[in-house]
């Protein structure tokens, strides 16, 4: 047993920090009636947490190789813990915002250093029994967060999907300093400090910008501001990593299709399949009359078959080429999305179970063979930073595609109660900021008693309309990054920055060079 306790230790924290990017989706509504929060409020609560971790993630590693593994992994935990306090003790939106942005931090220093600290503790045949428990520990974490967000903020306080976090970090601490041996890099260069401070800015600029046009619109002087900064940063970034000898991301990847072809798929996977679960939460909630443990029940069936098709899959699908699996599952989760938008008035939670199930096989299709195409997309030295790369471009697809379907989503809304506005719901604009906050319960209740069932009905429609263009464009997300991986991984090539005839140009995982 004592063999197996770095892996408990490593899991705890990794079981912890994916859990809490989908354990809030079904306390936003109990969150926006405690705090008063705004729209833009519920999808920083989201985001704040996802872009920390993009941002992050590359240059948390870094710092890792530099200082020791476990002392940042630790220190992860810590500042996790103390975040999750805070959360819980919010009194207001913009504390919550920036204590999920800390929590965000230490998630990245966890992240960032799990899949070494396992590689340290283990060899051999121990070695892959630790990666795959570490990769089911993940599965199940994506599907739990949720069935235990609705649990805890239906019988005991939306708070409490925060504080549950302290015990366990105090546990995983406690275990780590005992049985986790230190490692770093002897060789490390240090933190990238301008390209993580570009990176952030790049990210966290664009986000904002999509956030801010449900009140600014699109063509306004500030959301074009906001745009060209964040294109500036972006520009910034390149410039800084192509001219810097050690950077966080070595620009040459990109010179393979094949990794530029997994990058855009991981980002647009996040945005299409996982995005658009906080407004489909918010409808189940405010319009169905869900409670969180029902509404998050009604969303498990994407996140038990990804689980499922993942463990199945791993084992039956091997040597299928990755170019299938992962365009295959990206149309699934395409598919899975438009299944949805069939969505109505008087439609009830099942409305969303066919197409919440077929995405949930793509997913878990898709997400393991994505990681192994990544690294077998680059040299061997480089696939520790092919595997931050994606998953920064995953957690950024979550928090732009948030960002961008809120702003379809409040579109949508609108567009529907401006043909309603007779019915007493008073301004189309403002009803909608009501709505997409979770206040559909008192829209209704301010409507004069004869107007009352018109104005539920155009509630109700309204949210439909919203849900069903967030699901078209997410579909479109779904299928665009298919064919996209279909096509650039066709042909396999010398993994980016291998020089010709390197030993790297072989592919990992498969000796032969098989197409891939």
């Amino acid at each position: 047993m004592r063999k197996w306790l770095p892996l408990i230790a490593v899991c705890l924290g990794a079981f912890m920090l994916l859990v809490d990017v989908t354990i809030v989706t079904v306390a936003l509504p109990d969150m926006a009636t405690s705090l008063h929060t705004t729209f833009a409020d519920l999808q920083w609560v989201i985001d704040g947490y996802a872009l920390a971790l993009a941002a992050l993630l590359l240059g948390a590693g870094s710092l890792a190789d530099l200082v020791g593994r476990r002392r940042v992994y630790v220190a992860g935990l810590v500042m996790f813990a103390v975040a999750s306090l805070a959360c819980g003790l919010a009194s207001g939106p913009g504390q919550l915002i920036a204590f999920r942005a800390l929590q965000g931090v230490g998630g990245a220093a966890m992240f960032a250093t799990t899949m070494a600290l396992l590689s340290h503790a283990y060899q051999g045949r121990d070695r892959g029994v630790a990666f795959g428990v570490w990769g089911a520990v993940n599965g199940a974490a994506a599907a739990a967060g949720p069935i235990v967000g609705g649990l805890l903020t239906e019988h005991l306080d939306w708070r409490w999907i925060f504080w549950v976090n302290l015990p366990v970090s105090v546990v995983a601490v406690a275990v780590t300093l005992r049985v986790v041996k230190e490692s770093r890099n002897p060789h490390a260069a240090g933190v990238d400090l301008p390209g993580t401070v570009s990176f952030t800015l790049a990210a966290g600029s664009v986000t904002y910008a999509l956030i801010k046009t449900g009140d600014n619109g699109w063509g306004s002087t500030t959301t074009l501001g906001l745009f060209g900064f964040g294109a500036l940063a972006l520009l910034a970034f390149v410039l800084i990593e192509a001219r810097s000898s050690r950077p966080m991301l070595d620009l040459r990847l990109f010179r393979s299709p094949s990794f530029v072809g997994i990058m855009i798929g991981g980002l647009l996977l996040s945005a299409a399949a996982f995005a658009y679960l906080v407004y489909a939460s918010l409808w189940l909630q405010s319009v169905r009359g869900m409670g969180p443990v029902t509404a998050g029940l009604a969303l498990v069936p994407m996140s038990v078959l990804a689980f499922l098709t993942a463990g199945i899959g791993g084992r039956r699908l091997h040597g299928v080429p990755p170019r299938l699996t992962i365009g295959g599952g990206l149309l699934l989760i395409g598919a899975g999305a438009l299944l949805q938008a069939v969505i109505g008035p008087d439609s009830g939670w099942s409305v969303l179970a066919a197409g919440l199930a077929v995405s949930g096989v793509g997913v878990g299709l898709a997400t393991p063979a994505m990681a192994a195409a990544a690294m077998a997309a680059v040299p061997p030295a480089r696939a520790g930073m092919a595997g931050g790369a994606l998953n920064t471009a995953r957690q950024l697809g979550h928090a732009l595609g948030i960002a961008l379907l809120g702003a379809v989503f409040q579109a949508g809304l609108t567009r529907s109660l401006e043909h309603g506005t007779g019915t007493g719901t008073g301004d189309p604009h403002g009803t909608a900021q009501a709505l997409s906050g979770g206040q559909a319960g008192a829209v209704v209740a301010r409507a004069a008693d004869g107007a009352r069932p018109a104005v539920e009905h155009l509630v109700r429609t309204a949210f439909a309309d919203g849900l069903r263009d967030t699901f078209l464009v997410s579909g479109a997300f779904g299928l665009a990054g298919g064919v996209l991986v279909l096509l650039m991984l066709r042909r396999p090539a010398a993994p980016a920055g291998a020089p010709a005839g390197d030993p790297a140009a072989t592919l990992v995982g498969d000796p032969t060079g098989a197409r891939h």
